[in-house]
């Protein structure tokens, strides 16, 4: 990028920019097995992170209630995941994967884990820890919800 820019050297672009690129690439490979990049932290979060219920997913994957109720409901719908009420009380939801959410989610998991050490083989062991321990440190303290990752 040119250097007369000073847009280009600002902190906001470069992390967006980063962010986008590895973004439209997962969601890229994703997009061929029918699952989006929220579907898929949903998919991790239930199946490998035994994180269960929607509060939690929220939670977990940082974005709003509301957002997590829209994305279980369509991915229910496409029988990816199934929710029902803890003890019979409807007031409290478990999320469980189907066999067809567990199998996109064993397949996803490669995609996501080639993209993660694509971008990671990039730098070297000590400047990746360095670069995960500076994002830590910068969005430490921010709690805003996200509609969208």
């Amino acid at each position: 990028m040119s250097e007369e820019f000073t847009l280009h050297n600002r902190i906001g672009f470069k992390v967006t920019r980063l962010a986008r690129i590895m973004e439209t690439r997962l969601e890229k490979q994703l997009s061929e097995h029918g699952i989006t990049r929220l579907m898929w932290c949903v998919l991790r979060g239930v199946g490998m992170e035994s994180v269960n219920t929607p509060s939690e997913l929220a939670d977990y994957i940082c974005i709003a209630r509301p957002a997590i109720s829209r994305l279980l409901r369509t991915m229910e719908e496409r029988g990816l995941l199934e929710r029902s009420g803890i003890n019979d009380d409807k007031r409290f939801t478990e999320v469980v994967l189907t066999e067809l959410g567990v199998s996109k989610m064993k397949v996803c998991h490669v995609l996501v884990r080639e993209l993660n050490e694509h971008f990671a083989g990039k730098l070297d062991t000590k400047t990746y820890e360095v670069f995960m321990d500076l994002i830590d440190t910068m969005t430490e303290g921010e709690q805003v919800q996200l509609m969208r990752l």
